[in-house]
Formats: structure tokens, sequence, C-alpha cells
């Protein structure tokens, strides 16, 4: 009985711990969920006004505009008010190019004025597997009921 319990602990963890996977080879096994934890997460970070944490999950190629997170914060603030302090938002629908190093996500925002938003992220998977936002297109959405 005790063998049993042993075998099937050794089973467990060499299923957990498999061989390594290299990052450029390996496809996340659910990239739109990724990439919709990294808005979620850079939402956070807005609303905690923590610029730090919220330019990390900005794009080299972001970062190569906006050299520091005092910058980016700021440029946010100003250009992207609805995704600097949401109301309510809801992710909508989402899109994961074929080899999942592109994912493209749809975010619905309601601003706390009332105001109803459509906001399309652009996301980039990085040489070490994960996300970063590379892109953000904000659009008055005049149609929506809310959310």
């Amino acid at each position: 009985m005790m063998r049993m319990r042993i075998a099937m602990a050794l089973y467990l963890v060499a299923g957990l711990t498999g061989g390594p996977a290299l990052a450029e080879d390996a496809v996340p096994a659910d990239p739109a969920g990724l990439a919709k934890g990294v808005i979620e997460q850079q939402i956070t970070a807005f609303l905690n006004d923590d610029a730090a944490a919220a330019y990390s999950f900005a794009s080299p190629e972001i970062k190569s505009v906006f050299p520091n997170p005092e910058r980016f914060f700021e440029m946010v603030k100003k250009s992207y008010g609805p995704v600097y302090r949401p109301g309510n938002y809801a992710f909508g629908r989402n899109q994961v190019s074929p080899d999942g190093k592109v994912a493209f996500q749809e975010v619905l925002i309601s601003s706390p004025d009332g105001k109803d938003w459509a906001v399309y992220y652009e996301l980039k998977r990085q040489s070490d597997g994960k996300f970063a936002i590379n892109g953000v297109r904000i659009k008055r959405e005049t149609t929506s009921q809310g959310i």
C-alpha cells in the first residue's frame, strides 16, 4: 500500500515537472486567457496608481517611446482616461494568431462618467513566453446600452 502511494506521488510529481520547454517553441495552452490576465493586471495597477507595475506590462516597443514609468503613466492618464480609471469593464471578442504570438482583445468599458468605450488591445508574446501590451486603440461606443 505504501509503495503504491509513493509510486502515485512520483507519477504526479513527474507529470507536474515535465521536461523543460523552450519559450520560443511552446505555444501557451490558452493565449487568449493569458492576454486577458495581462490586461487585467495592468488595469489593476492603474487603479492602484502603481506606475511601475502598469509599465511592466508594456512591450519593448512601447517602452522605447516612453522610456520610464512616469512618462508612460502620464500619457495613459491624458490619452486613455477610461483605461486609467474604468468604472465597469468586461472582456469582449478576442483573436489570437495561429502561432500564438499575437493576441487581440476587445475590452468594453463604462467609465465613471457614464460613457461607454470599446478598447482594442494588441499584445505580443515575448521571448519568455509572456504577453506584453503593444498597443491600445480606444473608441467611444455610442450604441452600447452599458455593461
